[in-house]
């Protein structure tokens, strides 16, 4: 069959051949789940029966209209200013262990072995760790001086739950986000900085007109994903509190997976889910938008 076809079709039919199958499984698992999930979000179903009753856009007044379900965004919230924090010291590491400190591999190696290991394993430890009558936490306060705040519940007070929850994800990811600049910091040529030493530039001005410009795209990449994972937390609360206390540590996708499986909301779920997704599109837009101004004028 290929011997009577031209060189280009036969080029043409192999990159179809090799297409064919990551773009069934795409299609299959992204793209058509995808879109039941649009289809299910104008329903009123529950999940197992057949029927689907058709309610419009009623459900997505639902979720703006009721403050107990779009208002649980305000609990993400403390997810991103950890994520924020999380990449300026990681930045921070990145600078310093990219230089020819001794021993930087060995650091490196300490920072980003929080990332390799389980999320629930993480949260049961520092389930142990927040524990306010014998987690370390509050005893190192304590022996310290600091026995009012050593005494503090940092799981069960509305106002800490989900900065205490957050910083444990800032624990976690905060060295994969290193290795990340480590690498990029590489990728900067040398000579380039040869030239800053030679025009007399120090530290900081090499930092601020050579490493941060340079390190921009890298740095768009890690915001983009401190933004999503911060919209789309569910492990860490899920395993230590629950939601609690009184829904004050409950994530957005905690409250989706609830109305779905807990009360057959399934109709109510999707649209919950489409409005997640939406949001993220617009909060990554604006980011892309700020971050990219002025980025042709140089």
């Amino acid at each position: 069959m290929f011997g009577t076809l031209s060189y280009k079709m036969q080029k043409n039919w192999i990159i179809i051949s090799f297409l064919l199958v990551p773009l069934t499984l795409l299609l299959l698992f992204t793209y058509y789940p995808a879109a039941k999930l649009v289809m299910f979000s104008f329903t009123d179903w529950d999940g197992y029966s057949p029927e689907k009753p058709w309610v419009g856009l009623a459900n997505y007044k639902e979720v703006f209209s009721n403050p107990d379900i779009f208002g649980v965004f305000t609990h993400n919230f403390a997810y991103f200013v950890m994520g924020i924090l999380q990449n300026i010291i990681a930045i921070y590491f990145a600078v310093i262990l990219n230089g020819r400190l001794r021993g930087r591999n060995g650091f490196r190696l300490l920072l980003f072995l929080p990332y390799i290991m389980n999320a629930v394993a993480v949260a049961f430890m520092f389930g142990y760790v927040f524990d306010t009558t014998q987690g370390s936490l509050n005893l190192f306060l304590q022996s310290l001086g600091l026995n009012k705040l050593g005494e503090t519940s940092w799981l069960g007070t509305a106002g800490l739950v989900n900065y205490s929850l957050a910083s444990t994800g800032l624990w976690r990811f905060m060295g994969y986000n290193m290795v990340i600049y480590i690498a990029a910091l590489q990728a900067i040529p040398k000579d380039i900085y040869e030239a800053a030493r030679i025009d007399g530039a120090n530290g900081p001005q090499t930092f601020w007109r050579i490493t941060l410009p340079n390190m921009k795209p890298v740095i768009q990449l890690n915001l983009f994903l401190t933004v999503t994972g911060a919209l789309e937390v569910f492990d860490l609360p899920f395993v230590l509190t629950k939601g609690g206390p009184a829904g004050a540590s409950q994530t957005y996708v905690q409250r989706v997976i609830d109305t779905a499986f807990a009360y057959s909301h399934y109709g109510l779920a999707s649209a919950m889910s489409i409005i997640l997704l939406l949001f993220v599109i617009a909060v990554v837009g604006l980011q892309q938008f700020v971050l990219s101004r002025g980025g042709n004028n140089k």
